[in-house]
C-alpha cells in the first residue's frame, strides 16, 4: 500500500483559509482542539497587564506589531497626560504665589495710603498752629512802635519775619520797614515777595 505524501504547509493553510469561508462552525470546533499559539503578555507600563490588554494569541506577525504599537502610544499618551497634571500643580502652585504677593502689595499700598492720610493730616495742623502763631506775634508787632518792632525783627529768622510783615497791617508793616536797616529791609521785601507769589 502506497503513503500519500505530506501536505506541504502552504496546501495547508489555503485549504484551511478555504474551509473556513465555507464551514466557519465545524472549523471553529477543529480550531479548539488545537492548542493556540500562546504569545507573550503584553504588560502595561505599571507592570500588571489590564482587561483590554490581557494575553492573547496574534494571527500573524503584523498583528502582533500593531498591537504593540497601539500599547506603546497608549502608554506615551499616559505619560503625557501625567506630565500636564503635574504642570497643572505647579501652575495653581505659582498662582497662588503670584495671588498672596498682590494681596501682600495691596495691604501694603493700604498702609501707605492711611500713612500719607495721617501725615497730611498733621502737616495740616502744623500749618494752621503756625499761621495762628504767627497771627498772634503779627497782632503783638502791630502794638509795638516801629522802631521797637525793627529792632526785635532784626534778630528773627528771614522767613519769619517775612510771615509776620506779611500777617501785619500794611501801614504797621510798611512803618516796621521803613525803621530797618537798608539790607535787611531789601532782603525782607524781596522774601515777602516771594510769600505773595506762593
Amino acid at each position: 500500500m502506497r503513503h500519500k505524501p505530506a501536505t506541504p504547509p502552504l496546501c495547508r493553510l489555503l485549504t484551511f483559509s478555504l474551509l473556513l469561508l465555507l464551514h466557519p462552525a465545524p472549523l471553529a470546533a477543529a480550531a479548539a482542539d488545537e492548542p493556540a499559539a500562546e504569545s507573550p503578555a503584553v504588560e502595561t507600563p505599571g507592570g500588571t497587564p489590564s482587561a483590554e490588554e490581557a494575553p492573547r494569541a496574534f494571527s500573524s506577525v503584523e498583528e502582533r506589531r500593531i498591537a504593540e504599537a497601539i500599547l506603546s502610544e497608549r502608554a506615551s499618551l499616559r505619560r503625557e497626560w501625567e506630565d500636564l497634571d503635574l504642570r497643572k500643580k505647579e501652575l495653581k502652585t505659582l498662582e497662588e504665589g503670584v495671588d498672596k504677593k498682590l494681596a501682600d502689595i495691596d495691604r501694603k499700598l493700604e498702609e501707605l495710603a492711611t500713612l500719607q492720610k495721617k501725615i497730611d493730616n498733621l502737616l495740616a495742623a502744623k500749618t494752621e498752629a503756625e499761621k495762628k502763631r504767627i497771627d498772634e506775634l503779627a497782632a503783638i508787632y502791630d502794638k509795638m512802635t516801629p522802631i521797637k518792632a525793627a529792632q526785635a525783627m532784626s534778630g528773627l529768622d528771614q522767613r519769619l519775619a517775612a510771615d509776620i510783615l506779611d500777617a501785619m497791617k500794611t501801614k504797621a508793616a510798611a512803618r516796621v520797614l521803613d525803621q530797618l536797616a537798608k539790607q535787611k529791609a531789601t532782603e525782607l521785601s524781596a522774601t515777602f515777595s516771594t510769600l505773595q507769589l506762593e
